[in-house]
């Protein structure tokens, strides 16, 4: 398999997680790639026709892509269980969809400020996108934290990639305040072997 993917990336670094945690690592080749909505030239065009990472080209298929199809699968492949069964099932895809909300609220934050003229840049939205981070942050801290301390499964993997990113784009926001519980809960997560070996550049 290749993994087409940028170190920055939090929804690669979900996938190489799962990589890591699965022992699978050694069965994928990566393969740099980058790109932004302005820019896609250097973007996996041909594996995924949006443009984006992580992309993942198999033997048996067509490349397939969005982090949380690639790690559907990787987990699928391993009968890792990282999508656990029952009623966690639904609880761990829906802890998975808050952290990539908030992934997508951070990102766009940053694309606000580095892709557009200062002129143009629009504060209001900038707010609106901290806002969602924020309501998410005190959603997990309130109403799933004995979730994340449970049985690893891909809900925690999605949330230590999410707080991680940031903690790399955003560390002036101050999302720890008021979240203890998460922030505890991250403290002792963001120590795993799989989440020191994918830690993104400073970049």
């Amino acid at each position: 398999m290749k993994l087409h993917h940028s170190p920055t990336s939090p929804y690669v670094r979900k996938v190489m997680v799962v990589l890591h945690e699965t022992d699978q690592l050694a069965d994928v080749e990566l393969v740099a790639a980058h790109g932004t909505p302005l820019n896609s030239s250097q973007a996996p065009v041909a594996q995924n026709p949006l443009g984006k990472v992580p992309a993942l080209e198999r033997a048996d298929g067509p490349a397939i892509y969005d982090s949380r199809v690639i790690t559907r699968y990787l987990d699928d492949r391993a009968g890792a269980g990282l999508y656990p069964q029952g009623k966690r099932h639904w609880d761990t895809l829906t802890i998975e969809a808050t952290a990539d909300g908030i992934l997508d609220a951070a990102l766009l934050m940053v694309y606000e400020g580095r892709l557009r003229s200062k002129e143009s840049q629009f504060p209001e939205f900038v707010e609106g996108q901290w806002a969602k981070v924020a309501r998410a942050i005190a959603s997990l801290n309130n109403i799933w934290i004995s979730h994340l301390h449970g049985r690893l499964d891909m809900g925690q993997i999605a949330v230590g990639c999410a707080l991680g990113y940031l903690d790399l784009r955003h560390d002036g926001r101050g999302w720890r305040a008021g979240n203890d519980a998460v922030s505890n809960w991250y403290a002792d997560f963001s120590e795993r072997p799989s989440m020191e070996a994918t830690k993104p550049p400073n970049t």
